[in-house]
């Protein structure tokens, strides 16, 4: 008995020895089997219930968008209803194929005689080409100038004073009034004995001519969404922490190299992303320049070309819609494929600084 309980007082030391080898299992005894995680079950039954709640949101997306794309794309491969040049005869249309794209991108209207000749100047065939520089001209030209005082404005805001409150909610009257009350406030100060010739004593008409009436566009559409920017550079801004302006002062930075190495870097995720959502909505720019200057003298973009069409024929204005839906995809896709203007991984990005 002595022999047995030394043994077994010999085993609990050797159990209790620290680097000591661990017991070996007997044999037979079978695989180690780990019990599952409570949190591993956990997250499974909250992954299946976000997806049955979102899938109603799904159901709602795909209703108001895919099948408006999917429609749009069926009748833009159909001929327009109309008179027959051929033979003079009203026709019901058909399939058309890829004839209405063609028609467009190679501005071909259908002659008398049968076939396609080249779009007449003055017609809405001849316009495409015009009408897609006009939109992109606008994009580039109010983005980057709403851009850059939208960071002026987001760096004045985003520091404390008296009066920021005030001074914020005044900065986005602008932002908050409709486009179209937008665009005749500024038809009536861009008349010939509006504000604008008063005050610089001129006789210019604004929207008689290319060069002031591109001009006019312009000047409106900075003064409407350049605090959009602003509001969502200044939501960049607020992220970055003093702390780090204070350690860069401490260490000798000056406030150029304060801006150009900690602003401008920290804040280029919001940047692209703001600067995506203006270049889409300047893409698809229509209510200004229309109540504006009604699409004339180098002002019609690729929206008011397709609701002039759709007063002459559906099926080829779905066509031009369809095409202005592929330029602006392929906008997007760039943006986010190779200048960094993720939304969704901008937004992980920031979750996972607020935890740590």
């Amino acid at each position: 008995m002595a022999t047995e309980a030394a043994g077994r007082t010999q085993g609990r030391r050797r159990q209790q020895t620290p680097g000591a080898p661990p017991p070996q299992r007997p044999a037979g005894s079978g695989p180690e089997t780990a019990a599952p995680e409570p949190s591993d079950h956990r997250a499974k039954s909250q992954g299946k219930w976000a997806t049955w709640l979102i899938l109603p949101s799904l159901i709602l997306l795909a209703c108001v968008i895919v099948y408006p794309v999917i429609s749009a794309i069926a009748l833009s491969l159909q001929k327009d209803q109309g008179l027959d040049p051929a033979t003079g005869m009203f026709v019901a249309g058909g399939f058309a194929g890829l004839g209405n794209y063609i028609g467009w991108l190679m501005q071909q209207c259908p002659a008398i005689g049968g076939g396609t000749v080249s779009c007449a100047p003055g017609t809405l065939g001849a316009q495409f080409w015009s009408a897609t520089y006009n939109t992109f001209f606008f994009t580039v030209i109010t983005v980057a100038i709403e851009t850059l005082m939208g960071f002026w404005m987001a760096m004045i805001m985003a520091r404390t004073f008296r009066g920021r409150g005030l001074v914020r909610a005044a900065v986005l009257v602008p932002w908050a009034i409709p486009t179209a009350v937008t665009a005749k406030l500024w038809f009536f100060i861009f008349a010939y004995e509006g504000i604008a010739n008063s005050l610089f004593n001129a006789n210019i008409l604004w929207t008689g001519s290319e060069g002031p009436a591109r001009t006019a566009v312009i000047i409106a559409d900075v003064w409407k969404t350049t605090p959009f920017m602003a509001l969502l550079i200044l939501a960049g801004l607020q992220l970055i922490p003093n702390d780090v302006y204070e350690a860069a002062k401490m260490d000798g930075a000056t406030a150029w190299q304060r801006f150009t190495q900690i602003t401008l870097p920290l804040v280029k995720p919001a940047l692209m992303v703001a600067i995506l959502f203006r270049v889409l909505d300047a893409l698809r720019m229509f209510d200004l320049p229309y109540i504006l200057t009604g699409g004339a003298n180098g002002t019609t973009t690729l929206s008011i070309l397709v609701v002039d069409q759709i007063r002459q024929g559906f099926n080829a204005a779905a066509a031009l819609s369809t095409i202005t839906f592929i330029i602006i995809f392929i906008v997007a896709f760039i943006f986010v494929r190779f200048l960094g203007a993720n939304v969704v991984q901008n937004t992980n990005i920031v979750d996972t600084k607020e935890k740590s």
